[in-house]
């Protein structure tokens, strides 16, 4: 078995050097990774939500979301399996170089600023809740792609984990606890996802009211912008869950779509979602254009499956990085409410960017 791993990611690494467009990715709580090579050089904008293929669609609802469609493309996949990659374990301990580029001092003060503004923002009754991101680029020599990866496929198993290249775009990375929809033969599914604290060692944890209301007003917009498209909706208690050193508020929605609606429909309802966005939406977005001061670009959109063998899996781009030559941005975010504390909230960023940190040691 492990010879067959091993050729598995001799062949990805043969694709990674080709530079031609491809992903390669790996669902939440499944063993078989996969591959898809587009044939072309291409680079395919998304023009209907029914054809076949991947999607990586940016925050922006006016960018480009870019297609590799199935009908273009050459896919092989492999099981793996926890035990596995222990067997394989092949990832060697490169120990690089990494430097901050920028002052920490700084991107801490600019961070807690823009934080602090929003706070004011909200007080003032212009908002309910507006999710502020950073990006932190670090300098880093020696950095194996393929072996990142492979970090990502041990650490995270209940995450979408992905590498995604386009030559005209450039190399993302990632593994992101939020699923944006999942849609199957007419029924549905989504996750109000909010709050985060640090893993212990355990998830039987007191969440503080700031958390909790941040992870409510996410379900209140779900369950509100899916009336008009879904029916029959069953709505969980929140509960816990880990995302790597991380944990989160969750709660699952599921429903049947009504027939007279689309996935177009139901994707225009979601997204952005309060937990990358803010409420209201519109004045969440304008405030974070206006004031965060960078591009976000595919950080917060979403991508995966569209329309495969009759379903639909697609993810909300968390926990994400983008790579170009020695630098390697990392893209990292929080909900700001009322209660929030700047100081707090920069920490928990920290905390963020230490996780996805530990994949490129």
């Amino acid at each position: 078995m492990t010879e067959k791993i091993r050729e598995f990611f001799i062949e990805l690494e043969r694709v990674y050097q080709l530079e031609s467009p491809f992903v390669i990715y790996r669902k939440p709580d499944e063993d078989l990774v996969t591959a898809v090579v587009q044939q072309t050089h291409e680079l395919h904008e998304l023009k209907s939500y029914k054809e076949a293929g991947f999607v990586f669609a940016p925050f922006s609802l006016t960018e480009k979301k870019i297609f590799f469609p199935f009908n273009q493309c050459d896919s092989f996949s492999m099981r793996i399996r926890d035990i596995d990659m222990i067997k394989y374990d092949e990832i060697q301990a490169e120990n690089p170089k990494i430097a901050t580029v920028g002052e920490s001092n700084v991107l801490k003060e600019n961070h807690m600023a823009i934080v602090q503004k929003a706070i004011d923002f909200i007080k003032n009754n212009h908002a309910e809740k507006i999710v502020l991101s950073r990006k932190e680029t670090l300098k880093i020599d020696r950095l194996n792609v393929m072996n990142t990866f492979k970090r990502m496929l041990k650490a995270y198993k209940n995450a979408f984990v992905y590498l995604w290249f386009h030559p005209e775009i450039g190399l993302w990375m990632g593994a992101t606890p939020e699923r944006l929809l999942t849609s199957c033969q007419g029924n549905f599914k989504t996750m109000a996802l909010a709050g985060t604290q640090k893993f212990l060692g355990s998830t039987n944890v007191v969440w503080q009211n700031k958390e909790k209301q941040e992870q409510q007003y996410v379900t209140e917009f779900i369950l509100k912008n899916l009336k008009e498209s879904v029916e029959n909706l069953e709505i969980s208690e929140p509960f816990t869950v880990q995302a790597g050193n991380l944990l989160h508020l969750r709660t699952d929605i599921s429903g049947k779509i009504k027939s007279n609606h689309t996935l177009k429909n139901l994707i225009n309802a979601l997204h952005p979602t309060p937990a990358v966005c803010g409420l209201p939406k519109t004045v969440a977005a304008a405030f974070i254009m206006e004031n965060e001061g960078y591009h976000r670009a595919y950080y917060s959109g979403f991508l995966g499956e569209l329309n495969s063998n009759e379903s639909t899996n697609l993810f909300v781009n968390l926990r994400c990085m983008q790579l170009e030559n020695e630098l390697v941005s990392l893209y990292v975010g929080g909900g700001i409410t009322a209660d929030s504390i700047p100081e707090n909230e920069w920490e928990e960023t920290m905390a963020k960017t230490e996780v996805m940190k530990k994949v490129l040691r």
